[in-house]
């Protein structure tokens, strides 16, 4: 150290130890100026550094003499340099670090009690940024001695955390600075999220952030990554320890990130690694074949064995056979399969456009994920069948059915082009049980008659116009068919030429009425099923409110007054666009009237460039929505009408349309929520139906839930565009409709009422079990129009309730008076909610004979007396003598007939056969 007038004194303290100070004490002169310099310091990278001082200073009182110029503080001082040789360092080149006072000062009494007062002062310096520094001591006249001088600076010292370390780290440049600091990994790991920890001022860690997770084949414990053992594996460093292997795996090393299946076991690239191995399914049981003049209905069970898997899907292999079944060859492109021939999820199958009296042969394999990854040979359950089987053996008796080819001319001067004929056929004398045949051809085959008997046809086309009238009546017998064992003869075939004249009509629908307003038609709901009333020119339905066709009114605005409030543009502020509909936008946004909270709102509003007909479809919609005031009906706020654009304020519903929304969440409802979604439904159509509207485009893309799962029907717009499918079109006044969603006979007919919306809300039924399914998957909505005319109806949904699949098949009745009603429904719907345990009853696809649809008869075999009287309330009393020489006499009997039976009396008719299978 450099000094001027300081002293290097060694002496003891109070405890005789020996101490080395610098001391100064020229109290009696004037203008002192001593420094004491050390030498020079590396701060060794820290841009902080703190200096401890520890020194002794004499009170001047206790000074004679000195009083005037005597000083109880010194100055501290340092020099950054980067240079060792600090000799020529002037005075005023110091930075001044602080001016030190004593906190105790010492007497002469206290040095001859030996008492030492040490004082101890820190003090820090920077931000430094040079290698090194000099420090001086300037005494300005006091009496002190420096024991003592600690410089140093902070670090954070090493430290494993969450797998990572962190070095030494030195603090930061001033006191609330914090260091960032990233981790390494170590032993066998990872960085998860990069691990980082910030180093205080004060030398602590603070605020991990991040870390660092074990590799695959390693598990953290006690802060180590320990290796896997053999028969334990961890694919992910994720996973959060070692797992033992999956069923009908192992591993024999250390360390594994996998195991292997063993023989005859698989796992796909897709399967995470902790599924147990699966292997194919087995074959499916229990197959059942239906058939209907050229088509088979397939059903069949699900394979005993899955293989361990749920991805079960079934392919169908159809072979045309020879008479003996010995040679088969593959049937080609022209048989249809609906829904498809692979990849099929239900256990049911419809196979159309077979050849007639041909043998088949159908081979169903079940497979799964791992199926084409096993050398075993396929597994598959096969079954024989012949188109138009008409053969068959009851208690050792041979039968064959006849049937009638009917072929006619085109009449000569139609009405239009002629889109297709009916054929409508009966017994003789029993002209109220008819069977109707559709045809585009001018041939068709009627088949599954009884022998020598009477059978009158007619025959009628369709244009578009309209239906013609029914042509004569034509009268054929048919053969007796009784065989002798062993005869294979032929049935022979009555084939008929008939000229058909037929004379179109068109036909006028609707009821005009004189006056301001033009009258109201149910929406073609049929007159006899509820006794109407005019009132005011409006129809009014007793002791309830009914609705008014807007479109009755000369002037539609009137009819917007009338049923919608008008609201001031300035109450609404559109937020977000959150749709486009076919008018304009649709956007969510709030409204605030006077006096109530605002409150979130939908709004629809009116493209820029309207026609006058598009303004009047569009405020059409609130004229038919202001009428109605129901929990599940969409609730109309208003409309804005005196200012562009125009609007129509509805309330918000935060979960959108129900199709969206299930396919979203799929899965993640309980039943009874699903269940309580179907009532809201069926609560709103109620409503609907009581006050006399009947929707026509009831599916789940048309209901909107809010977000506590209150269900709502919407969409009232008299036309619009469903979907970009072209075959989903729809426009009510005479276009197309949605046809997988509308019954048959408003397809036909064009005959919408309550009933036709029943079966529009059989299959939003299907819809919510199905989470948001299309219905009829990919078929053509000309498949569908044929295959429901043919009885085929959709399968039940993956785990649903059979109560619920049941209501389904009756909503689907063929004859729209057997579906029930809606206040039935809502009814049905509740006891199922109040009663839980009736929905753990699922459809058990290995005891569905078909998905055909089945009429049921309430009447069970216990109120009969008889056969026949039972056979009779089944209108089915012609079959009496055959049950009786069949050895079906009794009740008892006929209640443990058998499925094959059931398929045996299919040949008689098709409608009895459906009949009979609702009751066996």
């Amino acid at each position: 150290a450099a000094l001027s007038e300081w002293e290097e004194i060694s002496e003891v303290d109070e405890n005789y130890t020996p101490i080395h100070t610098y001391q100064v004490c020229n109290v009696m002169e004037q203008n002192q100026n001593n420094w004491l310099q050390t030498i020079w310091i590396s701060n060794e990278g820290a841009r902080r550094i703190f200096i401890e001082l520890k020194f002794t200073l004499r009170d001047c009182n206790s000074l004679p003499g000195g009083l005037g110029t005597c000083k109880e503080t010194f100055n501290v001082y340092y020099f950054e340099s980067d240079d060792e040789d600090g000799r020529n360092i002037r005075e005023n080149q110091y930075s001044k670090i602080d001016t030190i006072a004593a906190d105790e000062s010492f007497t002469e009494l206290d040095l001859g009690d030996r008492v030492m007062k040490l004082n101890t002062e820190v003090r820090d310096v920077g931000p430094l940024s040079k290698k090194g520094f000099y420090l001086a001591f300037q005494d300005v006249g006091a009496c002190i001695a420096l024991v003592s001088v600690r410089v140093y600076y902070k670090k954070c010292q090493s430290i494993l955390h969450s797998l990572a370390l962190f070095q030494d780290t030195i603090t930061g440049a001033d006191s609330s600075s914090l260091v960032e600091v990233p981790g390494t990994c170590v032993n066998n790991s990872a960085k998860d999220d990069t691990p980082k920890m910030y180093c205080s001022a004060d030398g602590e860690w603070l605020v991990p952030i991040g870390r660092c997770i074990c590799k695959e084949g390693y598990e953290e414990q006690k802060n180590v990554c320990q290796v896997c053992k053999p028969g334990f594996f961890k694919a992910s460093p994720y996973s959060p320890s070692c797992s033992k292997c999956p069923p009908y795996s192992y591993t024999h090393k250390e360390g594994s990130v996998s195991c292997r299946c063993v023989e005859s076991y698989f796992r796909r690239d897709n399967d995470p690694p902790v599924m147990a191995c699966t292997r194919p399914p087995s074959a499916p049981q229990n197959v059942i074949s239906n058939i209907n003049k050229t088509s088979v209905i397939l059903d069949w069970s699900p394979p005993i064995d899955t293989g361990g898997r749920k991805d079960i899907k079934y392919i169908i292999v159809c072979k045309r056979c020879s008479v003996d079944l010995f040679q088969c060859e593959e049937c080609g492109s022209g048989v249809r399969y609906i829904p498809q021939r692979s990849g099929l999820k239900n256990t049911s199958v419809m196979v159309m456009d077979l050849l007639a009296h041909t043998n088949y042969t159908f081979e169903i394999e079940a497979v799964n994920g791992v199926s084409e990854m096993s050398p075993t040979p396929r597994q598959f359950v096969s079954v024989n069948v012949t188109t138009n089987q008409c053969l068959f053996w009851i208690k050792e008796r041979k039968f064959k059915c006849v049937f009638i080819a009917l072929n006619w001319q085109e009449p000569d001067r139609p009405n239009g082009i002629i889109l297709e004929y009916e054929i409508k056929y009966f017994e003789k004398d029993q002209e109220t049980s008819y069977t109707i045949i559709k045809s585009r051809e001018t041939q068709i085959t009627a088949d599954g008659l009884k022998p020598t008997t009477v059978y009158i046809f007619q025959i009628r086309a369709r244009t578009a116009a309209g239906y013609g009238d029914y042509s004569l009546k034509f009268e054929f017998e048919t053969s007796p068919v009784s065989l002798p064992a062993g005869d294979q003869s032929q049935v022979p075939i009555i084939g008929v030429s008939v000229a058909v004249g037929l004379i179109l009509l068109a036909v006028l629908t609707g009821l005009l009425l004189s006056g301001r307003r033009c009258g109201y038609s149910k929406a073609k709901q049929d007159p006899e099923e509820e006794k109407m009333h005019f009132h005011n020119g409006h129809i009014k339905l007793p002791g309830i409110r009914t609705y008014i066709d807007p479109h009755t009114y000369e002037d539609p605005s009137q009819a917007v007054h009338e049923f919608a409030k008008e609201i001031d543009a300035s109450c609404i502020a559109i937020e977000r666009v959150i749709g486009a509909g076919e008018f304009g936008e649709v956007c969510s946004g709030r409204l605030k009237l006077a006096g109530k909270r605002e409150f979130p709102v939908a709004i629809k509003t009116l493209k820029v460039g309207y026609t006058e007909k598009q303004r009047r479809d569009f405020l059409g919609e609130a004229s038919i929505m202001g009428q109605f005031d129901h929990p599940n009906i969409i609730h109309l706020e208003g409309v804005v009408t005196k200012s562009k654009p125009v609007m129509i304020v509805t309330e918000y519903m935060e979960n959108g349309s129900l199709d969206t929304f299930l396919k979203k969440n799929d899965g993640h409802f309980t039943v009874i929520q699903l269940v309580g979604i179907l009532r809201g439904i069926a609560s709103g159509m109620r409503y609907l139906s009581d006050m006399g509207y009947v929707h026509r485009d009831l599916a789940a893309r048309n209901i909107l839930v809010n977000s506590n799962l209150v269900s709502k029907v919407s969409d009232f717009g008299l036309s619009r565009v469903l979907e970009d499918d072209p075959e989903a079109a729809y426009t009510t006044r005479g276009g197309k409709i949605p046809i997988r969603w509308t019954a048959p006979e408003a397809i036909a007919y064009r005959k919408f009422t309550s009933a036709s919306d029943v079966w529009s809300y059989g299959i939003v039924m299907w819809e919510v079990m199905s989470y948001g399914e299309r219905p009829y998957w990919d078929m053509t909505n000309q498949d569908v129009i044929k295959a429901v005319e043919e009885g085929y109806r959709l399968p039940s949904p993956m785990d649903c309730p059979a109560a619920l699949y049941q209501l389904m098949l009756d909503c689907w009745q063929k004859e729209r008076n057997s579906r029930p009603k809606f206040e039935e429904i809502v009814s049905i719907l509740d006891k199922l909610i109040r009663n839980p345990c009736s929905l753990k009853t699922l459809v058990n696809s290995s005891t569905r004979m078909t998905n055909l649809l089945v009429e049921h008869n309430t009447t069970g075999l216990n109120a009969f007396q008889s056969v026949g009287e039972w056979l009779e309330s089944l209108k089915m009393g012609r079959y009496t003598d055959n049950f009786n020489e069949c050895g079906y006499t009794s009740l008892d009997i006929v209640a443990k007939l058998s499925l094959e039976f059931i398929i045996i009396m299919y040949t008689y008719t098709q409608g009895d056969q459906k009949v009979l299978m609702s009751i066996i």
